[in-house]
């Protein structure tokens, strides 16, 4: 028997949320924030 989708959606939920508190105690947070800034490749791109 599969496991319903909403509580595969609550797991990623909570594991995401645990990452980041312990991320953020140990300070390294802002260093996961900013890789994410230069590696996103769906950026928002403007044209004039």
């Amino acid at each position: 028997m599969s496991c319903p989708r909403y509580r595969k959606v609550i797991a990623k939920t909570v594991v995401w949320l645990a990452a980041e508190i312990l991320l953020s105690l140990l300070g390294i947070d802002d260093l996961a924030d900013y890789s994410e800034y230069i590696f996103d490749r769906h950026g928002v791109t403007f044209q004039a």
